[in-house]
C-alpha cells in the first residue's frame, strides 16, 4: 500500500485524530461554518417575545443568557455524537446546532409575551426531544412517511416562514418600526453590504474562506456600522467573566399546543438528521450508514434537545453545512469535530461572549438572515427536484403549501379557533407538513 492510500484510509476513518497543529485549525474551520447559524435562532425568539433587539427590556439579560446555553449546548451535543455512551450517539462528526425548523412554531408561542412565555418553550423543547429520542428503534421504520415530496415542502416552509424576519432585521427590527429610522438609508446600505460581501465571499473564493462567507459578511457590516457609531459594548462590561447556567432557568410549563407542535417537527428533524448522517458516510468515507449510527445519531438529538431544554435552551439538530465542510476537506475525524464541540462548550461558560454577540447591529443580522433563510428555501427546492410532478404529487404540494402559508399569513381567519389549536395552524409550517404527511399516505400513487 502506498503512502497516498495510507493516508485517504486515514482520512475515512472517524478514529484518526491528525496532529493537533492540523486538528485546531480544522475544528475551528467547523466552529466557522455553523456559528451564526447556532446563534440566530436564540435572537429571533428573543426578539418575537419582546426581550430581545432594541427592546430596552429588563429582561434582555435573558437574551444574552439563551446565547450562552445555545453554545454550550450545541458543543454538549456535538459530544454526543463524536464520543458517545452506550447506544447513544452516531460516533461520528456530526456538528449539533440550534434548530431553525422549530422557529416558526416557536414564534407564535412566545410573541409579545416575554419572558414568562420561556417556561412553556422550556416545557415544548424537553417533551419533543424526548420524543425525538424515542423513536431511534424505529426511525429505520417511519422514514416511508417522509418522501422527499413532505421533506422538501417542510424545508421550504420553514424559510418561507422566516423570510420576512430578515427584510425587518435589515430595516431596523421590530423596536424601531413606526419610527424613522425603520427602513432608513444607513439601515439598508449596511445589511445590503452584509449580503454583497456574503455573496463575493461564497462565490470568488474557496475552502474554508467560502464556507465561512456569512461570517466574513457580518464582520465586514460590523467594522462599518461601528464606523458609523450603531455598535454599542455597553452589555459587554457588564457581562461576567464566567456563569454556570442554570436548571430551568426560565421555569417549566407544559401546553398542548407545544407539546404537539415540538413533537411532530421532532418526527421531521429525526427524517433530517437521518440525510445528514448518510451524507457525512457518503461524502467522508464514501459508505452507506449503519443502522447503529443512524440509531445512535437519533439518540443523541433527541437527548441532546431534551437537556438543552432542561438549561433553557432550544432544541438541537444536526448542521447540514458542516457536512458540505466534510466532503469540503475529506477529513472525517470526529476527534476535529470534538476539537469545535470544546471551543463551543468554553464559550458557553463566559457570558461575555454572548454579550459580544449582542453588539452586533440588527441590521447586520438582517443581511445574513436574508442569505441565510434564502439558501433554506433554496435547499426545499433543491430537495423538491427529485419529486416525480404527476398530477398527484402535484395536488398534495398546492394543497398543503397553500392552506399552511394563507394560515400563518392570515391569522385573524381563526379568531374563533381554541387558542390551543391556533397557536398549532398560525405556525404555518405544522399544518402545511401534517397535510403534506396525511395526503401522501392516504392518496394512492398513479399508474
Amino acid at each position: 500500500m502506498s503512502d497516498n492510500d495510507s493516508l485517504v484510509d486515514k482520512l475515512r476513518d472517524p478514529d484518526y485524530t491528525p496532529p493537533l497543529s492540523q486538528a485546531i485549525p480544522l475544528g475551528l474551520q467547523h466552529l466557522l461554518a455553523m456559528f451564526v447559524g447556532n446563534i440566530t435562532p436564540a435572537i429571533i425568539i428573543a426578539g418575537a417575545a419582546g426581550f430581545g433587539y432594541g427592546s430596552n427590556s429588563p429582561d434582555f439579560h435573558n437574551m444574552i443568557y439563551m446565547l450562552q446555553v445555545s453554545m454550550l449546548f450545541a458543543g454538549v451535543a456535538t459530544l454526543f455524537q463524536t464520543i458517545g455512551f452506550g447506544p447513544i450517539g452516531a460516533r461520528l462528526p456530526i456538528v449539533q446546532g440550534t434548530s431553525f425548523a422549530f422557529v416558526p412554531i416557536l414564534i407564535p408561542i412566545v410573541a409579545g409575551k416575554g419572558v414568562d412565555a420561556m417556561a412553556v418553550v422550556t416545557g415544548g423543547v424537553i417533551a419533543g426531544g424526548l420524543f425525538h429520542a424515542a423513536l431511534a428503534p424505529l426511525i429505520g421504520k417511519i422514514r416511508f412517511a417522509l418522501p422527499p415530496l413532505v421533506t422538501g415542502l417542510v424545508v421550504t416552509m420553514i424559510g418561507l416562514s422566516l423570510v420576512h424576519v430578515g427584510i425587518q432585521y435589515a430595516a431596523g427590527g421590530v423596536p424601531a418600526e413606526g419610527t424613522a429610522e425603520y427602513g432608513s438609508a444607513l439601515n439598508w446600505t449596511v445589511a445590503i453590504l452584509v449580503v454583497v460581501v456574503t455573496l463575493g465571499v461564497k462565490f470568488l473564493t474557496k475552502g474554508v474562506t467560502s464556507v465561512a462567507a456569512i461570517l466574513i459578511g457580518m464582520l465586514v457590516g460590523y467594522v462599518v456600522a461601528w464606523s458609523f457609531g450603531m455598535v454599542s459594548f455597553a452589555n459587554v462590561g457588564k457581562a461576567a467573566y464566567f456563569s454556570i447556567p442554570n436548571p430551568f432557568h426560565f421555569g417549566i410549563d407544559f401546553t398542548v399546543a407545544a407539546i404537539v407542535g415540538f413533537c411532530l417537527m421532532s418526527f421531521i428533524s429525526a427524517i433530517e438528521t437521518v440525510g445528514d448522517v448518510s451524507g457525512i458516510t457518503k461524502a467522508g468515507a464514501d459508505r452507506e450508514a449503519t443502522s447503529e449510527e443512524i440509531r445512535g445519531a437519533t439518540y443523541a438529538d433527541g437527548l441532546g434537545s431534551a437537556l438543552s431544554g432542561v438549561f433553557g435552551a432550544l432544541p438541537n439538530t444536526s448542521f447540514s453545512q458542516n457536512v458540505g465542510l466534510i466532503a469540503l476537506t475529506g477529513m472525517m475525524s470526529r476527534g476535529v469535530v470534538t476539537i469545535c464541540a470544546i471551543f463551543l462548550i468554553v464559550a458557553g461558560f463566559v457570558p461575555k461572549v454572548g454579550a459580544l454577540i449582542t453588539t452586533i447591529p440588527i441590521e447586520v443580522l438582517g443581511g445574513s438572515i436574508i442569505v441565510m433563510f434564502g439558501m433554506i428555501v433554496a435547499a426545499g427546492i433543491s430537495l423538491l427536484t427529485e419529486v416525480n410532478w404527476n398530477r398527484r404529487n402535484m395536488v398534495i404540494f398546492a394543497v398543503s403549501l397553500s392552506i399552511g402559508l394563507g394560515l400563518q399569513q392570515e391569522p385573524g381567519t381563526l379568531q374563533y379557533v381554541n387558542d390551543t389549536v391556533k397557536v398549532f395552524l398560525t405556525s404555518g409550517l405544522l399544518p402545511a407538513a401534517f397535510l403534506a404527511i396525511i395526503l401522501n399516505l392516504i392518496i394512492p400513487e398513479e399508474a
